[in-house]
């Protein structure tokens, strides 16, 4: 095995860097690499060209080909091969190109990623991540723009988490896979080159636990909760919502599989409203979960029904018609009119 190699980040320069999605994601990589030189990504694509989204850019040239494997089109293969290396005392880092092509490897993941360690009494760990870039709104063609996320949050044995802004992404890749649990880590690709989302990222202190949800903007009259792509839908309906003196509270789940939503009942408690927002179809949804858990908890603090935002029940139509299916922010301003006129 190759031996770890100096970080490109120069000593000399700030622990805090300004940073995009896909940038913190490509540094949190090569930064689990250099810890651990029994991390190993493999993928389509990944090696020299640097993945389709240039997610892992510049990690085979610097770690060897040993270390970033380009592999065939063939996502059961991935994800059996990631299987095998982790029971051999390997940390695969698996990509999957676009989400809609997971499905080929939903056996291995639904029926050995899942289920190894439970059907071995623990004796043997499965610590495989599988990077899914996940959601539309960059106008692809059929199965690049799909919101799977709710299927594997069903999977007992498997978590599920989603980054949304670039500390959480530079952290989050780097505690995915520091676990000893398989995590499917599901990456907003709309927002991986997004110049308005590009902030600071310090790179010496995690912002918090990987299984854990966050309040991201505080407020008084209702509570909008999301993960992804969707949040900064939330956070823009905060702000255009304050301009006509409306108080949101935005929270990002962050952690789909186990839910956190501690924060959740407590912001409910004070605010009385919930509007839940996701890209994914409504039908047996993340959504559906945490609208029928907060009505059980929080039942005689809701001043109105818990709504949701979502895709529809259909599936992801051509690019030409996504912003009609997307959950924007007129739909969500639309959820917050109806709850607060309850």
């Amino acid at each position: 095995m190759a031996a770890p190699v100096k970080s490109r980040i120069d000593e000399t320069v700030s622990p805090v860097q300004t940073l995009t999605i896909g940038k913190a994601l490509n540094l949190g990589l090569r930064a689990a690499m250099e810890a651990d030189d029994k991390v190993i990504i493999l993928g389509e694509d990944v090696g020299k060209l640097g993945g389709v989204f240039r997610i892992t850019d510049g990690l085979q040239k610097d770690f060897g080909e040993q270390r970033v494997l380009d592999t065939p089109l063939a996502e059961s293969g991935i994800i059996g091969t990631a299987v095998g290396l982790a029971v051999r005392g390997f940390r695969p880092v698996c990509e999957i190109q676009f989400e809609g092509f997971i499905f080929p490897g939903f056996d291995q993941i639904s029926s050995q990623l899942a289920k190894l360690h439970y059907r071995t009494q623990g004796k043997i760990k499965v610590p495989v991540v599988v990077r899914v870039p996940f959601g539309g709104g960059i106008g692809a063609v059929e199965h690049h723009s799909e919101s799977p996320e709710s299927l594997f949050a069903h999977i007992a044995g498997l978590k599920v988490v989603s980054c949304s802004n670039p500390a959480d992404a530079y952290w989050m890749i780097q505690q995915a896979i520091a676990s000893d649990d398989p995590v499917l880590f599901f990456e907003p690709k709309r927002l991986y080159h997004n110049g308005q989302l590009k902030s600071e990222v310090d790179t010496t202190t995690p912002p918090g636990p990987l299984f854990a949800s966050r309040v991201v903007r505080t407020g008084t009259d209702a509570t909008l909760v999301a993960y992804g792509p969707s949040v900064k839908v939330c956070l823009d309906a905060a702000t255009a919502a304050q301009e006509e003196g409306r108080s949101l509270e935005v929270i990002d789940l962050r952690t789909i599989s186990p839910l956190d939503l501690g924060p959740v009942f407590e912001s409910v408690r004070r605010t009385g409203r919930l509007i839940a927002v996701t890209e994914a179809p409504s039908e047996s949804s993340v959504t559906s979960e945490i609208a029928a858990r907060v009505q059980q908890e929080c039942f005689y603090s809701l001043e109105a029904p818990v709504l949701r935002v979502t895709g529809f029940d259909t599936p992801y139509p051509p690019s030409k018609l996504e912003e009609h299916y997307l959950p924007g922010l007129d739909r969500v301003l639309h959820a917050v009119d109806r709850s607060l006129g309850w």
